[in-house]
């Protein structure tokens, strides 16, 4: 940068460093996903996914290496956490990814529900999300970036006094304590109802909503029950549910709703009053779909 002094070049190279990242195996799925393993700078991997959608391409990112909270439907709770990542590498990984479309092809939407827990590396997820939507950096829209959280209450508090705006996901997976506690150990610390509450009260833009995210597991929370008790608890919430039937693998000791049951229960909800989709599972046979990020080294 020969436009800035040498002294100023000295001082800034002791200070501060042009990182990037280099994916060490790119996998694609018929259905067009696909799916990037990074090796970090210390040797640590992680993966991100790119998903085509008709006009929609969306970028699912990673804000740690492993997660420290153990879902039990979760492939990456398995791994346990490793460390939380930089800002630069939560950035890096658009950057790259970019890098290998095509010329008029753009990523239009960004989801932070890689591996990791988001809010619980909270400076530095929100620091990337800030340039995310920067005019002078990414120029994402506030509206098509997506940050899902387990709902670690402190974190989720302090969230709701920042200014920067984005949609917000909550991964709720039951509709009580047991259940909740059983597939999720964090509910013990931050247990349902002081989520949904908080929730209630959570500033949101005008006619924006709340995403509930329901991991749907056979004969454990997919019964017509737990489909009302769902309608009931969310009462008084701007919200939507994301219904996502669980992408089996012999690591996890669940199964996967039948098709019927899955839509039973979308059905339910919906003459309920909620607005509840069915997330068509993508990316399944390179492990790239919801719960199945572990990072492996190439073969």
């Amino acid at each position: 940068m020969t436009n800035l002094s040498k002294r100023f070049r000295q001082e800034l190279s002791g200070v501060s460093f042009i990182s990037s990242l280099y994916p060490m195996r790119v996998e694609q799925a018929k259905d067009g996903t696909k799916k990037f393993l990074f090796q970090l700078d210390d040797g640590n991997r992680i993966e991100s996914v790119l998903i085509p959608d008709k006009a929609r391409l969306t970028l699912c990112l990673s804000t740690q290496v492993g997660c420290a909270l153990g879902c039990r439907f979760c492939l990456t709770g398995k791994l346990g956490w490793k460390r939380d990542l930089m800002t630069s590498e939560i950035l890096n990984q658009i950057l790259t990814v970019k890098k290998t479309l095509p010329e008029k092809i753009s990523i239009t939407n960004i989801v932070l529900m890689g591996m990791g827990e988001p809010l619980a590396n909270y400076e530095n997820t929100l620091k990337a999300l800030a340039l995310m939507v920067h005019p002078d950096a990414f120029k994402f829209s506030s509206r098509r970036i997506t940050l899902s959280t387990v709902g670690l209450l402190p974190q989720l508090e302090q969230l709701s006094k920042e200014k920067i705006s984005f949609c917000l996901a909550i991964s709720l997976n039951a509709t009580d304590e047991e259940t909740r506690s059983y597939l999720m150990p964090v509910n013990r610390r931050y247990p349902l109802n002081k989520i949904l509450r908080l929730c209630k009260n959570f500033p949101l833009r005008p006619r924006s909503r709340i995403t509930f995210e329901y991991v749907l597991v056979e004969g454990i929370n997919d019964s017509p029950q737990d489909a009302k008790r769902l309608i009931r608890i969310l009462r008084g919430i701007p919200s939507k549910v994301n219904l996502i039937p669980l992408n089996d693998d012999p690591r996890i000791p669940f199964r996967k709703p039948s098709d019927e049951a899955v839509k039973h229960f979308q059905e339910t909800l919906m003459e309920g009053g909620l607005t509840a989709i069915v997330r068509t599972s993508k990316g399944g046979e390179i492990s790239a779909a919801c719960g199945q990020l572990q990072a492996k080294a190439p073969a």
